[in-house]
């Protein structure tokens, strides 16, 4: 094992005090294999002084030392990987994708590691390079929630920065009628993030499409819109032909 990943274990163990511990079991449906953690700002100050250290190194060894920390199998040495990658969002090649993917696919197993990886890592390299999105599309018809969530917060990080509008719109249609509640949230997050930046397109496609979009998608897509919006969205009524409003706040 790499010494400052020794060091870092070392820094979690000492950590490992009552005044630091939070039962993550509280924010989760299912159960949790290792629920008691340390508190995000704790994890934090020492992922950050790991990184120091292996900073130096470069992208390539920093990518590889992610790969041993997610081998670990510990929900914190996740979330350090995630962190570290991030970081390296100046440095991301396109050929990281497959790696990230992989990431996705082995270790991947609840909506917290779905959204660190997503909009810490994925959603800054499709920001970085759009036309990977093709291959992010492609997680919408997967079997696994994970994925088709995925498929969905990816997107939050360059629609932020005004980009990908039409495959925020197109990933919201193939994931419309989805039963998974995590996938739904996933989806209307997505919606409700372009809503801050293309409003009339996503408030457009929300009304066109709210009688056959789940109630819970349909809530977290509308939660930022003005007042009268949000009342149309909700109603059974027949949609009015008219402009929307300016958008969000």
């Amino acid at each position: 094992m790499d010494d400052v990943i020794k060091d870092l274990l070392a820094d979690i163990k000492a950590a490992d005090k009552p005044a630091n511990r939070v039962n993550y079991q509280r924010f989760f449906k299912e159960k949790l294999e290792h629920p008691i953690g340390l508190r995000t700002s704790v994890l934090r100050g020492i992922s950050n002084k790991g990184f120091k250290r292996v900073k130096p190194l470069g992208r390539d060894a920093i990518l590889d030392r992610c790969d041993e920390l997610l081998s670990s199998g510990r929900r914190y040495t996740r979330f350090f990987a995630f962190e570290w990658a991030g970081k390296l969002e100046a440095e991301f090649e396109k050929r990281d994708f497959a790696r990230f993917e992989r990431w996705l696919r082995a270790y991947v197993d609840d909506w917290a590691d779905c959204d660190g990886l997503c909009c810490g890592v994925v959603g800054p390299l499709l920001a970085r390079f759009p036309d990977l999105s093709a291959k992010r599309a492609k997680w919408a018809g997967s079997k696994s929630q994970w994925f088709r969530r995925a498929a969905a917060v990816s997107l939050i990080v360059p629609v932020r920065r005004g980009l990908l509008l039409e495959d925020v719109l197109k990933t919201a249609r193939a994931l419309l009628t989805d039963g998974e509640d995590l996938v739904q949230k996933g989806y209307g997050w997505m919606l409700k993030e372009a809503g801050d930046r293309f409003f009339p397109e996503v408030c457009r496609f929300v009304i066109a499409n709210k009688a056959r979009m789940p109630r819970t998608a349909l809530r977290y897509a509308i939660e930022k819109w003005p007042a009268a919006d949000r009342r149309e969205a909700m109603s059974q009524g027949r949609v009015r032909d008219r402009a929307f409003g300016a958008g969000p706040g």
